[in-house]
C-alpha cells in the first residue's frame, strides 16, 4: 500500500501560502499651482502646470476668476488641479504651491479663519478624499516660475489691471517694536534671500 503523502501544488501541507503579489505603485502626478491678484483684492487668475508620472507636461491651465484677492485664487488652482486629476482618472498627485498659508492649512497645520476662504477649503478636502495619494507641499516662487507666468498670461489676456501691473503675494500681518532707531519684528520670520517686502507702518500710542 502506498503510503506517500501528496502535497499540495504550489505549498505545503496546509495549503497555498505563496505572499500577495504587492500592488504596483501608481506614479504620482505632480502639479504646479499659483494664484495672483492685482491689487488684492483685485483682477485675479489662477495657473497650473501638471506633469504626469514621466515628468512630461500634459495640461496647462490659466483662468482669470474676477474680482478677488491672490489666497482665493490660489485656492482655485488646487481645486482646478483636483478637477484635472478626477476627470482624467489621476489616482496619485502631488501639489506644490508657493503659498505657505494655503498649505499649511491643507495641512491642518494652519485654521481656515476666513469666511470666503472656508467653503474652498472644504471642497477642496473632499476632493482629495477620492485620491489614493495625495500631497501638497511649500516651495518658493523661483520653483513655481511656469505656474506663476500663466497666471499673468491669464490676467494680461484679459486685459485686467495692466501688463506691467504687479501680481500681489502671499500678505501676512506682523507686529514689529521700534528699538534704537530699528524695527525688530516680535515674531520669526523666514524669507528666502532676495524676498521685496513692502512695509506699512502705523503707529500705536
Amino acid at each position: 500500500m502506498d503510503r506517500r503523502t501528496s502535497v499540495p501544488r504550489g505549498g505545503g501541507l496546509f495549503g497555498d501560502h505563496s505572499p500577495e503579489q504587492p500592488k504596483p505603485t501608481v506614479a504620482a502626478f505632480q502639479a504646479n499651482i499659483d494664484g495672483g491678484a492685482r491689487g488684492n483684492p483685485g483682477p485675479a487668475a489662477y495657473g497650473v502646470v501638471i506633469r504626469d508620472g514621466r515628468g512630461e507636461v500634459v495640461a496647462r491651465l490659466k483662468k482669470y476668476i474676477g474680482q478677488s484677492t491672490n489666497n482665493v485664487a490660489e485656492y482655485f488652482g488646487l481645486i482646478a488641479a483636483l478637477d484635472y486629476a478626477q476627470t482624467h482618472g489621476v489616482r496619485s498627485l502631488r501639489v506644490e504651491s508657493d503659498s505657505e498659508l494655503m498649505v499649511k492649512q491643507m495641512r491642518g497645520q494652519y485654521k481656515v479663519k476666513s469666511p470666503e476662504l472656508k467653503p474652498l477649503f472644504e471642497r477642496a478636502k473632499k476632493m482629495t478624499a477620492v485620491l489614493e495619494s495625495f500631497r501638497i507641499e511649500h516651495v518658493y516662487r523661483e520653483q513655481n516660475r511656469e505656474a506663476d507666468a500663466l497666471v499673468n498670461q491669464a490676467l494680461d489676456e484679459t486685459g485686467r489691471g495692466g501688463v506691467s501691473a504687479p501680481v500681489a503675494r502671499e500678505t501676512r500681518r506682523l507686529v514689529a517694536r521700534c528699538r534704537d532707531g530699528r524695527l525688530e519684528l516680535a515674531e520669526p520670520l523666514e524669507l528666502p534671500d532676495g524676498t521685496e517686502v513692502e512695509v506699512l507702518i502705523r503707529v500705536k500710542k
